[in-house]
């Protein structure tokens, strides 16, 4: 009797020793919950150092061609349009003076949508509803529709975007774009004119209107 028990004691220990290794092992296998944090993607940041490389050629071709040398509007295209990309860029400080959200052309895509957010098309065909991007000229202050009722004309001075003038491609605000930046959705897109929010353009209208010479605007994507 007795050894039977101690044979049935000892079985039970080894199932409690079975089942503890077992646990053990899975609790050590699990792996560790991964961060939310982590899977989101980041878009890419701009510092004013990337201007700054762009900054010294604007100088050079604004003391050539007789366009202010205080400052020049730069709108950087590679950026996620529901980033920040069009920068006042102060050439005495070296230094972004002002910064805001941009819209392009919607080209054949659905008006007021953005779903070329990451990959604008540029044409400089009449009628196409595509920006075209090259060094402007800042224009004359006129009445516009949109936003704060304020445009200003844009002179293209390269084969790329000639025929702005003539497709009656102006600087505006509109109601659509905002103060803020939207990542990971994009700026709503219209037909080719570079778009701002009221608040930016406020800002450029009072700049402007202290301007004696004429600021140089680059749509730039290369």
């Amino acid at each position: 009797m007795h050894k039977l028990f101690f044979i049935f004691l000892t079985n039970i220990s080894l199932l409690a020793f079975n089942c503890c290794t077992q646990t053990a092992s899975v609790s050590t296998t699990t792996p560790a919950a991964t961060p939310i944090t982590d899977t989101i993607e980041k878009a890419p940041q701009v510092v004013a150092s990337d201007i700054n490389q762009l900054a010294s050629e604007a100088l050079d071709y604004c003391k050539k061609n007789k366009l202010n040398t205080e400052y020049f509007i730069l709108i950087d295209m590679h950026i996620h349009s529901g980033k920040e990309r069009l920068f006042v860029w102060d050439f005495k400080s070296n230094s972004i003076l002002k910064s805001g959200l941009c819209a392009h052309g919607c080209c054949d895509k659905p008006w007021g949508a953005d779903e070329s957010k990451t990959q604008p098309i540029f044409s400089n065909v009449p009628d196409s509803h595509c920006s075209s991007v090259g060094k402007y000229k800042i224009g004359k202050r006129g009445y516009s529709s949109w936003g704060i009722h304020v445009n200003y004309k844009m002179h293209g001075l390269e084969k790329t975007n000639d025929k702005a003038f003539e497709r009656i491609i102006v600087l505006h605000s509109w109601e659509a774009v905002s103060d803020s930046e939207t990542y990971p959705q994009g700026t709503p897109e219209g037909w080719g004119c570079p778009a701002v929010s009221d608040e930016t353009m406020r800002y450029l209208d009072e700049l402007f209107k202290k301007t004696q010479t004429p600021p140089l605007m680059w749509v730039y994507y290369e």
